[in-house]
């Protein structure tokens, strides 16, 4: 039965849905020893190729897919259920990867549709004797979440087909998400009821999840989990066309890890949270992250593999059963082609009938001796024109046969039943060669299972064992998971019939010499490569990416899909009025040194221009004598001293410090080491050759500094444009007095030692040197520029600029890494803070003022 805490699905869809909450019905929870994840730090006892086979023994896995790795039968008197584990699910055959000792659950529909009176038994019975959770969904959630939203709306997306029209999978259906969120929030509910979230690991498996893991984050912050998607993800320029493709992202990003077969496939991925959220990743390592609010979220890239022990079990029955000598004498002197595939639009399999068409009449040699058996497997569920796909293949078989075929011979037989596993692997056993044409497919282990089984087993007494040569060969499509990784097979594109055909007449006329090379090139990798590696390989990830997690404080921010968990270092903490004004109203001598763009003005502002609030704010703040204020920013020196007219007794630093005045009465001072300024010369041509083939970029001529911004430009193009510029521009100016930097949306060429932190560092400085160190320093700024601030105000204390009583505030704008201590949220928190400082100050005019004007006028040179 559906939950009571889930009864509006309007509100679900938009994102706005409540925190789960328990079931007073529970099942019986298995606990176990609490580890401590800091001892897995270790890259080495991470690593693949490790001996040891886990270096995480005492925690459990709960492993989370569509369907349980189950059989199920009704008994014979009809009184109850019958289930057995299903040996072919990929979710069973993983646990070869885990530890012996770890733990593992299972939570996942079951193919049987259980009478609501038994599923409390059915459910008890399960955890009991599988260690499996089901889920119940209803009837018509599950009809519209599988059959409607999976099935029409994710699956043909991403393949790569667009709703165009009805036939085409149709428009999209509001109802059809609810229920998808619907059934997401009933999974994570049943694995809440199983989970000890401070031991447990959670693994999601594909695209009928892939909201669960908010619905798990917005419960357990620190909860393990890891995503793997089986299916291929399409690039961004079709999956931006979903509406609901923010939603489902940000839903992802609250994993730890999350894992694709190609590197294809997490590119576009990748691409989707660049282009739609403003995320940028990196490589260390080897290991791809993203960064998303402070925590590293791993992009796993791994194709699965096949279970070898499962093969060899499912050989033997093939044998044992007489179905591999049954087919060796019906296909005694032909030449077998294989095709194995569901029954689904994007399989190709009519254009693989074709293409044997096409082989036979270029080649007329194949007549009467090449023959391609082709399995149907039923399909999975009522997708989109599954009826004309098999009418299609039906028609063009009917067709050959007729036009090709001769007493005992058809070139093409056409199996469309239900196939045992091991009746499939006696057709691997005589295949001569397999043709995998699907026109865009996740992984598809059919090429693998092949290689497997035409290697044999060692039973010297058995038809399929190792004695002899081994020979295989594979016509694989180029848009299949496995295309990458096996380089030993024959790529053709699927839709050029032609050469398709061609391909398989060079695979069946290829001599054994050949044949046996390229079987042994993939047989290396398929017994290498197995599921257990596959599984291993994943667990290690996650345990090495959470590790990392885990020495950070993380709480939960945002309302619905919105919701994303913040982490941050354990010493990193909001900034407090209460906090900052005991020990500024103390302090004797303020040093308040704050950035402009995102700290005093929020970025988004249509004016640029200072607030009369906030020059009122400044205005007291200077008047303080005990107070020395700076506005340190990347904007020119003209637009700060008319922005900041009003403003008498306000220090500002213009072009990052490259140019510096202490109040309105004083003179621009000139601050970086070189004041030759030839290397523009150099920089400007080169800008604006990437500008011109750039569209959306400019450039921005300072007096001191060159800057290239591409924020209106694509973002994949300008991100690459930009890192394209940084290598060149960093060659031609090798030896000039500049640093060459990339920032936010820009490539910046400056004068070297002209930084935000060199302004802090002389701030310091001349305080010291007239008698007033300061004893109390805030430090404001939002980007990487203001990183600089933040660095030389830790180090000041050991370089006697500041006191070890000095009392430091250095605060960044938002919940991210930083070199400070505090942080404020917004721009508004900041004005907050500025002000109630201000109305602490004392701005009546003292004797102490006169004593102030002196510092504010320091000896120095230029």
């Amino acid at each position: 039965m559906m939950s009571r805490s889930y009864t509006n699905l309007v509100d679900l869809a938009t994102g706005n849905f409540p925190a789960m909450g328990r079931e007073k019905k529970r099942f019986p929870r298995t606990m176990t020893v609490p580890g401590n994840i800091a001892e897995l730090d270790d890259d080495q006892a991470y690593s693949v190729t490790s001996e040891n086979p886990s270096s995480v023994t005492s925690d459990r896995m709960i492993i989370v897919g569509n369907q349980l790795p189950l059989k199920a039968t009704r008994r014979p008197d009809d009184t109850g259920w019958s289930f057995s584990w299903n040996e072919d699910s990929l979710l069973l055959q993983l646990k070869d990867g885990f530890a012996d000792d770890m733990e593992v659950f299972y939570v996942g529909l079951l193919k049987v549709s259980v009478d609501p009176s038994e599923q409390d038994d059915v459910s008890q019975t399960l955890l009991e004797k599988f260690k499996c959770v089901p889920t119940f969904l209803p009837s018509d959630i599950l009809s519209k979440f599988y059959d409607g939203f999976c099935k029409r709306q994710l699956w043909p997306l991403f393949h790569y087909m667009l709703p165009f029209s009805a036939e085409r999978g149709g428009h999209f259906d509001r109802s059809s998400w609810e229920a998808y969120i619907s059934a997401n929030k009933l999974f994570a509910q049943k694995v809440v009821e199983v989970l000890n979230p401070d031991d447990d690991y959670i693994w999601i498996h594909d695209y009928h999840l892939m909201v669960l893991p908010t619905f798990l984050r917005r419960r357990f912050n620190r909860v393990r989990m890891g995503f793997f998607l089986h299916s291929p993800f399409p690039s961004s320029e079709i999956y931006r066309t979903l509406p609901v493709r923010d939603e489902i992202l940000k839903a992802l990003l609250n994993s730890d890890v999350i894992g694709f077969h190609t590197f294809d496939y997490a590119r576009h991925f990748l691409s989707c949270c660049s282009r739609m959220l403003g995320l940028e990743y990196q490589s260390k390592r080897g290991y791809i992250g993203l960064e998303y609010y402070g925590r590293t979220i791993g992009i796993k890239i791994m194709p699965v593999g096949v279970h070898m022990r499962r093969m060899e079990s499912l050989m033997k029955q093939a044998e044992e059963g007489h179905g591999v000598e049954e087919l060796r004498e019906k296909f005694n002197g032909k030449t077998v082609l294989l095709g194995v595939d569901d029954l689904d639009i994007f399989k190709g399999v009519d254009l693989k009938i074709l293409a044997m068409e096409q082989m036979l009449k270029q080649h007329p040699k194949w007549k009467g001796k090449a023959v391609l058996i082709q399995i149907v497997n039923p399909a999975r569920g009522r997708g989109i024109n599954i009826d004309q796909v098999m009418a299609e293949i039906q028609k063009n078989c009917r067709r050959i046969n007729k036009e090709y075929g001769q007493p005992g011979y058809q070139p093409i037989i056409f199996i469309n039943r239900p196939v045992l596993a091991s009746e499939r692997v006696a057709y691997y056993s005589i295949a001569e060669c397999v043709v995998v044409t699907a026109l865009r497919d996740g992984m598809n282990l059919t090429p693998y299972e092949y290689v497997a089984c035409r290697q044999g087993y060692s039973d010297a007494e058995s038809s399929l064992s190792l004695e002899g040569p081994k020979k295989s060969m594979l016509v694989i499509s180029e848009f299949i998971g496995c295309s990458p990784s096996l380089s030993g097979a024959i790529r053709v594109n699927p839709w050029n019939v032609e050469a398709t055909a061609e391909a398989m007449n060079e695979a069946i006329a290829a001599n054994d010499s050949e044949k046996q090379w390229r079987h042994e090139k993939h047989y290396r990798y398929v017994s290498k490569h197995d599921v257990a590696y596959w599984s291993r390989s994943f667990l290690q990830d996650m345990g090495r990416i959470c590790a990392e997690h885990f020495r950070k404080r993380c709480w939960g921010i945002g309302f619905g899909f919105g919701f994303r968990v913040v982490a941050l270092d354990p010493n990193f903490r909001k900034l407090s009025i209460a906090t900052i004004l005991s020990d500024y109203t103390r302090a004797k001598a303020r040093a308040i040194l704050l950035d402009y763009d995102g700290t005093v003005k929020a970025q988004s502002s249509i004016m640029n221009s200072p607030s009369e609030d906030v020059v009122s704010i400044l205005n007291t703040l200077c008047a303080d004598p005990k107070n020395t204020v700076f506005i340190v920013s990347g904007r020119t020196k003209e637009i700060l001293s008319k922005w900041f007219s009003p403003c008498e007794k306000l220090g500002i630093a213009a072009e990052h410090g490259y140019f510096l005045r202490w109040s309105q009465k004083e003179e621009w001072q000139v601050c970086g080491q070189n004041s030759d300024f030839g290397w523009m010369h150099i920089t400007e041509p080169v800008m604006q050759l990437y500008t011109e083939a750039t569209d959306g970029s400019s450039i921005e001529a300072k007096e001191s500094a060159l800057v290239w911004q591409y924020r209106d430009a694509d973002p994949g193009f300008g991100s690459s444009q930009a890192k394209e510029m940084l290598d060149h521009l960093e060659s031609v100016l090798a030896n000039e007095p500049v640093s060459v930097k990339s920032g936010h949306f820009i490539v910046e060429v400056k004068p070297q030692g002209a930084t935000k932190g060199a302004v802090a560092e002389k701030v310091f400085t001349a305080m010291a040197e007239n008698g007033k160190q300061a004893d109390f320093v805030l430090c404001i700024g939002d980007d990487r520029s203001d990183e600089d601030m933040f660095e030389i105000i830790s180090s000041a204390v050991s370089r006697d600029t500041l006191s070890s009583n000095t009392a430091v505030f250095a605060c960044t704008v938002g919940q991210k890494p930083s070199k400070a201590r505090y942080y404020l949220d917004d721009t508004s928190e900041v004005r907050n803070m500025l002000e109630s400082l201000a109305e602490a100050s004392d701005s009546s005019p003292t004797q102490e003022e006169e004593e102030q004007e002196g510092l504010r006028s320091p000896r120095r040179t230029r």
